[in-house]
């Protein structure tokens, strides 16, 4: 049967169309991450944490005051700028300064917040390499069944055309062209219903692509990058958990700052006064010192309380390794039963299904059986190759899964 030659051909469908228009798997990637608003999004918040960086750790403005001090309201000086010696125009200046604990532990945070958003922007790219993954493979399946549904609407046609001369000749009954005709209009069901899901699986790779969606797609997203082993050894590295070293260095930084609130903070002010000429003009200096003498009130709570935020994450760290050890299982598990699955349809399965369909054909024709049985052998076939793209589908969906847990 023609099916056998044409499911040879399905792995070169993307060399079909106009080459000049394949749109290549790396390129899609790239385009995708281009194109992407989420990306955008993330980078801008890169570009936000570092430039918050800049200013961790420097010390607050300084302040200008301007006033009137011993300014008299009552008595024979009253309302008077000059006869009361001790009236003054006072200017000082003043700066507070946030003890140097403090302003490292700030500069640390600021630091792992800047680390934590890389590490965002790399869980974004793999998760839009594994989107985009997931819609290239769906795409390239509903190709690949087309093909085989192309091949068996012009067996049908052609059972068709030969039908007549044989009901003619007594070689074939007129239910036969019944029985043909109605396998042709299942087959046109099947067609429409791969041109709803062509739809669905482009309009997902034009969320990604653009317009270059509608082209013919080249390439896979490739093989498994990493053997299981060496994933089940690198978990740690996952994109999910390679945020929470950074998110435990913010945490540590602000319990630092906490804890640099026990040894308080000072400042220093000049201050210039002008009087009257009669007595003079005066200068001020005065440093002043935080007193953190309710520790056990005030700062202890809130160390306390930043020590729990630190454990809590490295809970929190262990129980997102231990469930993704359990999906990396799963999918380990998943694409090995998936593979023998292949290979048994491979080497025997579809062989099988043509053999039978190819049986019940020269029974036909030699007048020995019905055209019952040859349609149902060769919708056998049928669902054979699409079970096979079903399942390699499935399977490059787990290794697109597998290479999007770890970043390059």
């Amino acid at each position: 049967m023609r099916l056998a030659a044409s499911w040879l051909m399905l792995a070169g469908i993307g060399l079909a169309g106009n080459q000049a228009h394949a749109l290549g798997f790396a390129e899609a990637l790239t385009l995708a991450e281009q194109q992407s608003p989420r990306i955008a999004a993330q980078r801008l918040q890169v570009d936000a944490a570092s430039s918050t960086q800049k200013s961790a750790g420097t010390l607050p403005d300084p302040k200008l005051s301007v006033g009137i001090e011993n300014f008299p309201i009552s008595g024979m000086d009253r309302f008077s700028l000059t006869r009361e010696s001790m009236t003054m125009q006072r200017l000082a200046l003043m700066q507070e300064v946030p003890n140097r604990a403090k302003r490292d532990a700030q500069i640390a945070g600021a630091e792992a917040k800047v680390e934590r958003e890389r590490a965002a922007l790399g869980v974004q790219r793999l998760q839009i390499r594994q989107e985009l993954s997931q819609a290239w493979i769906m795409a390239q399946a509903i190709d690949q069944r087309d093909q085989v549904l192309a091949d068996l609407l012009r067996e049908n046609q052609r059972l068709q055309d030969s039908l007549p001369a044989r009901i003619a000749g007594g070689t074939a009954q007129a239910a036969d062209l019944l029985m043909a005709r109605q396998e042709a209009l299942a087959l046109s069901d099947r067609k429409d219903d791969l041109q709803r899901d062509r739809s669905k699986a482009r309009a997902m790779l034009r969320r990604w692509v653009g317009a270059r969606a509608d082209e013919t797609l080249q390439g896979t997203p490739g093989p498994l990058s990493r053997p299981l082993d060496q994933l089940r050894s690198e978990v740690h590295r996952h994109a999910e958990l390679a945020q929470y070293p950074a998110m435990q260095a913010m945490a540590l930084a602000e319990t630092r700052e906490a804890q640099a609130e026990t040894k308080g903070d000072w400042s220093w002010e000049v201050a210039y006064s002008r009087r009257d000429r009669r007595w003079g003009d005066m200068v001020s200096f005065q440093v002043t010192f935080d007193l953190p003498w309710q520790q056990e009130r005030r700062q202890g709570p809130q160390i306390k309380a930043k020590q729990l935020e630190l454990q809590r994450l490295e809970a929190e760290q262990e129980d997102v390794t231990r469930r993704h050890l359990q999906e990396l299982e799963d999918s380990a598990s998943e694409l090995v039963a998936l593979n023998n699955q292949i290979e048994r349809l491979q080497s025997a399965g579809i062989g099988l299904a043509q053999g039978r369909a190819e049986l019940a054909l020269a029974n036909y024709q030699a007048a020995k059986g019905d055209l019952s049985a040859v349609l149902a052998a060769r919708a056998q076939v049928r669902e054979s190759h699409w079970r096979l793209i079903e399942l390699q589908a499935q399977r490059d969906t787990v290794i697109a899964r597998l290479n999007s847990l770890i970043a390059d």
